[in-house]
């Protein structure tokens, strides 16, 4: 089984983190292909792994305190925000997306916890120690390595406590389980066709210890790591 595990890594070039761009990343979509892709997300988020798995990672973070800020970067349709704000948390949902940031307000809009803003992960409009936690779902592997290293850098400044990352790692398994969920789940032609190439551009969790790395963090959590999503929770480096 496991040489048959390691034929198929090979065959698939999983040993090297794929450059295909997804279709969300350029500007081709119209609005309800971005509609019917985050109904799809929202859907997946609702699997093992997913909102729940991220409520748990900040929940740790905030040693289960309730009155707590947290920043969502990339935060999609969302509905993650809407999770982090039914805990009581203050939440406040990031994307540069214009057609993402329309829909996140729509779908925020009953949410007094909740505010949508405009902003490039890669430079945070706040001040150091803004929030409690920043969290990201589904965004780093969307990153080159650097850019990943500077998104996370500006996480870690602004949050007090620590920062949470929920993605997709890198391996047969996680491919098999991705394809399985997008083809059950996923009603967009752009669902289909970006969950196969995300779970290629997926990193491994050790590239992502070297990235928490260069970002002045540790791991101090992490869900179980034989998921195709894993949840990864991380302090500043030396703060434990």
């Amino acid at each position: 089984m496991l040489t048959a595990f390691r034929r198929a890594r090979r065959s698939l070039a999983l040993g090297i983190r794929a450059d295909a761009v997804e279709l969300l990343d350029g500007d081709c979509l119209s609005l309800p292909e971005v509609e019917r892709n985050l109904a799809d997300l929202a859907r997946l988020n609702r699997l093992p792994g997913g909102v729940a798995a991220s409520v748990d990672g900040v929940t740790d973070l905030l040693d289960r305190r309730r009155d707590a800020r947290v920043l969502d970067v990339g935060t999609g349709g969302g509905d993650m925000p809407i999770a982090f704000a039914r805990r009581g948390w203050e939440t406040t949902a990031l994307d540069s997306h214009p057609a993402v940031l329309l829909i996140a307000r729509r779908e925020t809009a009953d949410e007094p916890r909740i505010q949508v803003l405009e902003g490039n992960a890669r430079s945070l409009p706040f001040e150091d120690g803004a929030f409690d936690v920043s969290h990201c779902s589904l965004l780093v592997h969307h990153l080159d390595p650097q850019e990943a290293v500077a998104v996370l850098s500006e996480m870690r400044r602004v949050a007090r406590c620590g920062v949470v990352i929920n993605d997709l790692r890198r391996g047969v398994l996680p491919l098999v389980a991705t394809a399985i969920s997008v083809i059950a789940l996923g009603r967009s032609r752009v669902t289909r066709n970006d969950g196969l190439i995300s779970a290629r551009r997926a990193y491994t969790l050790d590239e992502l210890d070297s990235i928490l790395n260069g970002a002045g963090l540790a791991v101090r959590s992490r869900s179980p790591r034989w998921m195709p999503r894993v949840v990864t929770t991380a302090t500043p480096s030396g703060s434990r």
